[in-house]
């Protein structure tokens, strides 16, 4: 997909090549600027170290795990396995962004100080889980290979452009998930653990989406139909893990991630902040693609309005059940 740019000559057309090549000193900025703001934390501050013993297996000491051992409430079990899992993949979506943003200069160094950042998340999280015996360790690593095993492929990795966009919601989605996960645990330590993990996804958001405004400036156009296609489109990273939909439900009726939550907390705010829907000076192409950006919304609205009324309904029933 290519459109004439008024920032090229009027016989060339923007491809994602030419795009990479011209935000290089975007990212650079960006990066030197996230490296000034951002804080090294150290993942094993906040594990309760003191929970742990020892497992069955080769130690003659090993105790079983038991749910009655957790802290942790029922959907802040469902949704820490759900982020961990997502965080399990690391290695695959390392490979993606390498592969469509490069490994050399500017956008080599992001990939890769992404990427170590990335990782904390999964380290954290899994040692949280184990120390404090809040979910089934067996359990938790069948899903594991399972899930890895299966392999993932990005629903935008055709374009870089499409992959900017996609970050640019996906890494505050992200960090909603973690934030509710957090709250609805039951465990201030957990909340505590997911509060720090949310800080990287808010800067690695902060990131994309100043890079998205970029490319706004240099090929409004196609931009605005790379945000089209990937609002419509939208899937969390997690989505081929295994159960994932019965999970999501869960978290959705939980208020850890749902659709209220992805219109007014994750896909309005980046919209908003980037005046998305006010700018003008459209080819027929990108009118088009604002056009059905603003009506995909409304419905997003529409639908979330039918599920917060369906469960608010739910409450009510459970309300007079239990009275």
């Amino acid at each position: 997909m290519t459109i004439t740019s008024p920032h090229l000559g009027s016989s060339e057309a923007w491809t994602d090549a030419k795009l990479l090549y011209a935000l290089e000193e975007v990212v650079e900025k960006e990066l030197n600027r996230h490296l000034k703001v951002t804080k090294d934390w150290m993942p094993h501050e906040y594990v309760p170290w003191s929970d742990g013993r020892n497992f069955p297996g080769f130690f003659e000491d090993g105790e079983a795990w038991d749910p009655q051992q957790s802290k942790v409430t029922d959907i802040g079990k469902i949704a820490l396995v759900v982020n961990l899992l997502t965080e399990d993949n690391l290695p695959s979506y390392h490979h993606e962004i390498a592969t469509l943003f490069g490994r050399n200069g500017a956008w080599g160094t992001w990939v890769h100080r992404w990427t170590a950042e990335e990782g904390r998340h999964g380290i954290v999280m899994r040692d949280y889980l184990l120390a404090s015996r809040a979910v089934d360790p067996d359990k938790l690593e069948a899903f594991r290979m399972q899930h890895m095993s299966e392999g993932f492929e990005s629903d935008n990795s055709h374009s870089m452009l499409h992959s900017v966009a996609y970050v640019a919601f996906q890494e505050l989605a992200t960090r909603i998930s973690h934030r509710n996960t957090g709250h609805q645990s039951g465990d201030p330590v957990c909340d505590r653990m997911l509060a720090r993990i949310a800080q990287d996804e808010n800067l690695h958001m902060i990131f994309y989406r100043n890079l998205l405004a970029a490319a706004f400036e240099l090929a409004p156009d196609l931009t605005m139909q790379a945000v089209r296609d990937v609002v419509v489109n939208f899937r969390m990273p997690g989505h081929g893990m295994p159960g994932f939909e019965r999970m999501a439900a869960q978290m959705a009726i939980g208020g850890v991630y749902n659709l209220r939550i992805h219109h007014d907390d994750v896909l309005s705010p980046v919209i908003r902040f980037l005046k998305i829907m006010d700018i003008d000076g459209l080819g027929p192409e990108g009118q088009k693609a604002q056009e059905e950006l603003g009506l995909f919304m409304n419905g997003l609205d529409s639908e979330a309005r039918k599920f917060d009324e369906r469960l608010a309904a739910r409450a009510a029933r459970m309300a007079a059940r239990l009275g």
